[in-house]
């Protein structure tokens, strides 16, 4: 991490990241595509999502979450920053002379040897089955249904950890304390995701946010009530109802937005609330 000196106070308390880890400035030509993002707004051109415009154009890095390059060996040669995602991606060269991207691992190092197979070592970027994988692993970039490729477990620092295997599912242990069972012919990657001090970025000025694409917020209890349900009042008021609600008088904070009930099986243990963690 790098701290920034106090010259002043928006500079006092800027705490990022040194980036020492990368290899490579200028992303694979091959890998790369640029597209217009919507920034919060729908087809129709109307705001879907409020907060969001601006920010500095990016490209978009092809990353592989699937075992598209199944039983060949690969080396890697570079290690990249993505605008798009919060970890670093790695750069590997597969034996038949192809290029892609994969999210990187922690400690990853130029040279390192991986392989996508239904069975190999276990050592961290080798991807396998998790019905081969050794219970107390760490593991992430986890396929939730057999060929879909990797859609959990993508963040910087994250990874889970098997817990058990029976009856043709794993139990695996998320970084929000939820236990779930997941069919033991998925893939996943062993170890954990890079970038771990991710978590510790101070951005120090609204202007490092705004190249980030965020709009500013405005708090709907300064608003006037024509514009917010919390809006209106001479001077500080509470918010005048049983519960806070959105702009557009929707119950918020604490509603309950699970609606894939069937999936409730095979969740073993739910995570823990915020209240619960203190």
């Amino acid at each position: 991490m790098k701290k920034s000196a106090p010259t002043t106070p928006t500079r006092r308390h800027t705490v990022l990241e040194d980036f020492s880890i990368l290899t490579k400035k200028r992303p694979e030509k091959g890998l790369t595509f640029f597209f217009k993002r919507a920034k919060g707004r729908s087809s129709s051109g109307r705001i879907s999502c409020r907060h969001k415009g601006g920010g500095v154009k990016k490209l978009y890095r092809i990353v592989e979450f699937g075992q598209k390059y199944l039983n060949i060996p690969s080396k890697v040669i570079a290690i990249e920053y993505d605008p798009f995602r919060t970890s670093f991606i790695a750069l590997l060269e597969y034996a038949n002379k192809e290029k892609g991207y994969v999210i990187a691992w922690q400690d990853v190092k130029i040279g390192d040897e991986v392989i996508v197979s239904e069975k190999c070592d276990i050592k961290p970027g080798n991807r396998m089955k998790l019905n081969n994988i050794l219970v107390g692993t760490q593991v992430y970039n986890i396929e939730l249904q057999p060929g879909r490729g990797g859609i959990m477990i993508k963040s910087a620092g994250s990874s889970a950890v098997i817990l058990a295997c029976e009856n043709g599912f794993v139990n695996l242990k998320m970084p929000s304390g939820e236990i779930r069972k997941i069919n033991g012919e998925c893939f996943a990657t062993v170890g954990a995701v890079s970038r771990p001090e991710h978590k510790y970025v101070k951005l120090g000025k609204a202007g490092r946010t705004r190249w980030l694409g965020k709009r500013p917020t405005v708090r709907g209890k300064v608003m006037n009530p024509c514009d917010h349900p919390h809006g209106g009042g001479e001077g500080r008021q509470p918010l005048g109802m049983s519960c806070p609600k959105t702009p557009w008088g929707k119950l918020a904070k604490g509603v309950k937005t699970r609606k894939r009930r069937y999936t409730d099986k095979y969740i073993l243990q739910r995570r823990k609330s915020k209240q619960n963690k203190q």
